[in-house]
């Protein structure tokens, strides 16, 4: 059974830093690229960041440039999301994804992603 399980949301205050993980097993995603969403109350899933399959490449939303940055260790099967300066409007419900598709360019758009986690909450106090 394949499964995506991220951790490390929760609560901290407006200029704080969360890091995020998110550990695949039941399978490898060593050769898929990944990738963080975000659902915040009342909208829609948005991109937040994706790498590549060697990890050598990256992308990241306007809205978190400068902020934010995605790494992963394949040996490990997972993913982080490294989160800093954190602002109000960053408080969502952070989802992992990954693709099946060996070496697939990263995707903004979910229906590219095959599995995803659960989520993990990330609240940002003003």
């Amino acid at each position: 059974q394949v499964q995506l399980v991220e951790s490390g949301g929760g609560l901290v205050q407006a200029g704080g830093s969360l890091r995020l993980s998110c550990a695949a097993s039941g399978r490898t995603f060593s050769r898929s690229a990944m990738g963080w969403f975000r659902q915040a109350p009342g909208k829609e899933r948005e991109f937040v960041s994706g790498i590549s399959w060697r990890g050598s490449s990256s992308y990241y939303a306007d809205s978190v440039k400068g902020r934010f940055t995605i790494s992963r260790d394949n040996s490990k099967n997972t993913v982080y999301l490294q989160m800093n300066s954190l602002k109000p409007e960053d408080t969502a419900v952070y989802y992992c994804a990954a693709g099946t598709t060996y070496y697939s360019p990263i995707s903004h758009d979910t229906r590219d992603y095959d599995y995803w986690g659960q989520g993990t909450r990330v609240t940002v106090s003003s």
